[in-house]
């Protein structure tokens, strides 16, 4: 989860024109226009990282079947719940969105992954904000539904990791083709995750619901 990955494949430098028009002449960039690339985060971090949030949720799971808030407490805990989607999957949303924008043309390459970088904040903090505050809504652990929705924040989480991978290799073709496979990479965690999001947010109504 950077948070979210960028579906690109530009034709020509900055993609200043989209993706798929034809290749013209090369414009140099405005000075001072490009933000600076972005130190790498190391592997080994990204996997320590993985492993803890997988245990952060499996210990939510665990705390939520001990943890008996009453109905004051639940209902902050909702709203909280509510907003931590709001801002998370705003977020994703956003970023996708410029990246479409890319897609027609009518930003560059720089732009989506800038705006990627920049909204890291608010997606990880949206997760961690669902998970913080699901563990006082006490969710039936039992529940198929629930049990789905838990996978859909594993595989949120995991996934935005990748992501974040994905993001520090394109960060290295600001003004280059974007190789295929890197292409068909960012585009796949793009998709898993929109269908996580989304996933969690509609298996959440029906719980309320239900």
């Amino acid at each position: 989860m950077s948070a979210e990955p960028v579906a690109l494949s530009p034709d020509r430098p900055l993609a200043a024109e989209g993706p798929w028009r034809t290749a013209g002449p090369q414009q140099p960039s405005s000075a001072g226009h490009e933000a600076p690339a972005h130190a790498h985060t190391p592997l080994w971090v990204l996997v320590a990282v993985g492993i803890l949030s997988s245990a952060a949720l499996a210990a939510v799971c665990w705390m939520s079947g001990h943890v008996h808030a009453d109905a004051a407490l639940r209902t902050v805990a909702r709203f909280l719940h509510v907003a931590a989607l709001v801002v998370g999957l705003g977020a994703v949303l956003a970023v996708d969105w410029f990246a479409v924008l890319w897609l027609l043309g009518r930003r560059r390459l720089a732009d989506v992954l800038n705006t990627a970088s920049a909204l890291q904040v608010p997606i990880w903090l949206g997760l961690a904000g669902l998970m913080a505050t699901g563990l006082f809504l006490h969710p039936d652990p039992a529940s198929r539904l629930t049990q789905i929705k838990l996978g859909l924040v594993l595989v949120i989480t995991l996934n935005g990791l990748y992501a974040h991978r994905l993001g520090q290799h394109l960060d290295h073709y600001r003004d280059q083709r974007v190789p295929r496979g890197l292409l068909i990479q960012s585009g796949l965690a793009a998709t898993i995750s929109q269908l996580g999001w989304w996933g969690a947010s509609f298996i959440g109504f029906l719980n309320s619901h239900s």
